[in-house]
């Protein structure tokens, strides 16, 4: 028999809180996603800058344009980069975090490095955590004036723990030859 009482009113659902990411193995370090976007100057002035330069075969201070396969759009992505020449081997560090560029080397495992009319292909291997340290230091010394700000105060002669400490925010990519090409490493002019 159906109720003359009217309907209880319930309060509305909350909104469902954004799920966080899932960690791929782990737990999500503090500062492990982050990303410091570049700013207009940077984006419109610097950046084609340097481009323009190492695509006329002009290396400023070890940069290189990353030509990277785009994870959603299939294309090839380029974005200039700075390489480190660390013990014969050249690293690629992303010092504003995970980047676009960052997301898609992940996605593909590989970059090609263009410097003028030379094109290097690499498999790109991320460094875990614990082996970032040195790495890092060494980035900070050579363009601790470039990037130093997105580092926030750790500079290149903090101990060793304080660069353990952030860097998880800072993702680092060992590079290899390709298997089959000939050209070796690279060289940071």
């Amino acid at each position: 028999m159906p109720s003359n009482k009217p309907a209880a009113r319930t309060a509305p659902a909350a909104p469902a809180a954004p799920a966080a990411p899932a960690p791929t193995s782990g737990p999500i370090a503090p500062g492990a996603h982050r990303y410091l976007r570049p700013g207009r100057p940077t984006r419109h002035l610097l950046n084609p800058l340097v481009a323009g330069l190492t695509r006329l075969g002009l290396s400023v201070r070890g940069s290189r344009v990353l030509e990277v396969t785009g994870r959603r759009s299939g294309r090839a992505r380029r974005t200039p980069v700075n390489v480190l020449e660390l013990g014969g081997q050249p690293y690629l560090v992303a010092p504003r975090g995970t980047t676009e560029w960052v997301r898609n080397i992940r996605s593909a495992g590989r970059c090609a490095l263009l410097l003028g009319r030379r094109r290097e292909e690499l498999l790109a291997v991320e460094l875990p955590d614990a082996e970032k340290v040195p790495v890092l230091r060494a980035y900070l010394q050579r363009w601790r004036a470039e990037v130093g700000a997105f580092f926030d105060g750790i500079g290149p002669d903090a101990p060793d723990h304080a660069l353990r400490a952030v860097a998880a925010g800072y993702p680092v990519f060992r590079l290899q030859p390709v298997a089959g090409r000939t050209g070796g490493t690279v060289t940071a002019i």
